[in-house]
């Protein structure tokens, strides 16, 4: 921690690409107290591939965390290559968040820019960590080698709200390569995924394969999802989203399953 806040204030004065999840929740939060609200931004990059769930937690967030944001708009499926849905569709995508995201930053005279990357993610399949890099954005948390376990902890310990919130990437990532992202196809799997939300299952995916939902639900929850009342109920909420069949992935949910 005391290295990570001795970086920070080498900074002098820091933009982030906030999202509201865990660990850009933390940075942000260290970063406050490291440099004093006056030297931090927090920008939301409001994309069709967010959430609202997402982004206006991610405001009540940053508001609760007493930090000056910014919120840009960069629209990825304006790029035909981002929406033929490409397996670099990542990269794409990153590569023009990032870039809005350091322009909306230079113009409020913020010269550095970084993100919520931690050491864990160097082991996943992550295109958009060399699109940050090539523009020059930091990760402060991956370069000290803190894991998503340790920011955590500390999450716990400091009060935050995001301690234990589950993984969330970006809708996306439920369509298969290949599969063009479209905003009917994203807004089906978010009504989707926020209809079993709203069921209690907090940590899920519903991977789209065309007419057909395909559930992923952590192993701990498949028993419940199985229930017969419960699986109706899901049944009828996922089809009522616009998916023929719905399918539970009797797996469960796997980190990266369509990469």
């Amino acid at each position: 921690m005391e290295k990570l806040q001795s970086l920070l204030k080498s900074y002098g004065r820091v933009a982030l690409g906030f999202s509201g999840g865990v660990d850009s929740t933390f940075l942000l939060w260290v970063a406050l107290d490291a440099l004093g609200v006056p030297n931090v931004l927090a920008i939301i990059a409001d994309t069709p591939t967010l959430p609202r769930r997402e982004f206006e937690g991610a405001l009540r967030l940053a508001e609760r965390l007493g930090a000056q944001v910014a919120v840009v708009t960069p629209n990825e499926l304006d790029d035909p290559a981002y929406a033929a849905n490409p397996p670099d569709r990542c990269y794409i995508c990153k590569r023009r968040i990032f870039s809005v995201i350091r322009d909306e930053a230079a113009a409020r005279g913020f010269h550095i820019v970084l993100d919520g990357s931690n050491a864990d993610d160097q082991h996943d399949v992550r295109p958009g960590q060399r699109a940050a890099a090539e523009l020059g954005v930091r990760s402060p948390l991956a370069e000290l080698g803190i894991t998503k376990r340790e920011i955590r902890e500390w999450s716990e310990g400091g009060g935050l709200p995001t301690a234990q919130k589950p993984a969330m990437a970006c809708l996306a990532t439920r369509i298969p390569f290949g599969t063009p992202v479209t905003l009917e196809t994203l807004a089906r799997i978010e009504r989707a995924e926020g209809a079993l939300h709203d069921l209690g299952f907090a940590h899920c995916r519903v991977r789209h394969h065309g007419d057909t939902a395909r559930i992923e639900v952590p192993e701990d929850d498949i028993a419940r999802m199985l229930d017969p009342s419960v699986r109706r109920c899901a049944a009828q909420a996922v089809g009522g989203a616009g998916y023929r069949f719905v399918a539970l992935d009797l797996l469960g949910y796997r980190m990266g399953n369509l990469n």
